[in-house]
């Protein structure tokens, strides 16, 4: 059966996709060799996973077709041996596209999967993109954040980090959580330099202030959609949205290089046909 045909098949017959991209530190199979955002580099390399990974189906599919797909290739992707485990840091940021607590506990745990590891040493969240007008509180944080604390307390993370918090709300939450921020991400692009009241604050409670690049929305369901439907002509995919995104960074401690990066994506089909 022509493989495309196949495909239909698959997208039509699936609800979930668990898509690992593997190590990205080797662009050599990426479309577009320096991609212009992380946005643009993430749509890549949904669409080069997942056309990658169609090719290998077989030409006749079982019977029975899976209501979830795996989509990862195996060369591709690296897991961390024991003896290497003490010599490497693991970092993750986990954008969430919608405010379910349990995808951060599945994401969480595909990546300790993926990556062979039992516990991640450092997790930052960046909570769902608001509705317009609407503004970052704690009462946001808060259900996210005790699910991160039980991730913590069961040693799955180290430590556990936010994004894009001002100083009042991180203060706000510093002072709620029982385990602590131990980082907060600020965009420079909204700001250039960063500012006093939070640089002071974060000093004196030994938080890590970190620089990221990332939009508020890491990519957008059209931009989603357009990956998935690019990996393999004439699918359907109106109905697929996107839960989650995983990005993870493995750097050699004693020598601060990248080893292995990569995104773990998950994806749901919603029941509107």
């Amino acid at each position: 059966m022509e493989p495309h045909v196949n495909a239909q098949r698959l997208f039509e017959h699936a609800t979930a996709l668990k898509l690992h991209t593997g190590n990205l530190v080797n662009r050599s199979r990426l479309k577009k060799k320096c991609p212009s955002s992380t946005s643009e580099e993430l749509q890549d390399c949904i669409q080069g996973t997942l056309s990658a990974w169609l090719a290998t189906m077989p030409s006749t599919l079982d019977s029975e077709l899976p209501s979830v797909l795996h989509c990862t290739i195996p060369e591709n992707t690296e897991a961390i041996t024991p003896e290497e485990r003490e010599e490497l840091k693991v970092s993750v940021k986990l954008f969430l596209s919608e405010p379910d607590c349990s995808s951060i506990r599945n994401a969480v745990d595909m990546a300790r999967s993926s990556l062979a590891v039992s516990q991640l040493d450092s997790v930052i969240i960046a909570p769902p993109p608001l509705l317009d007008g609407e503004i970052q509180t704690l009462i946001h944080l808060q259900p996210l954040w005790e699910e991160l604390e039980g991730l913590v307390h069961s040693k799955k993370i180290a430590a556990i980090g936010t994004s894009d918090l001002d100083k009042s709300l991180l203060e706000q939450l510093y002072n709620w959580a029982q385990v602590k921020p131990s980082s907060n991400q600020v965009n420079l692009a909204s700001c250039c330099v960063m500012p006093p009241d939070l640089t002071a604050f974060a000093k004196e409670f030994d938080i890590q202030l970190l620089t990221h690049n990332d939009s508020k929305e890491l990519i957008s369901a059209a931009c989603f959609q357009e990956a998935v439907q690019e990996s393999s002509k004439d699918l359907l995919v109106a109905d697929w949205s996107l839960e989650w995104v995983l990005r993870y960074s493995i750097i050699v401690k004693s020598r601060g290089i990248i080893k292995s990066k990569g995104y773990i994506v998950h994806a749901k089909k919603s029941n509107s046909h």
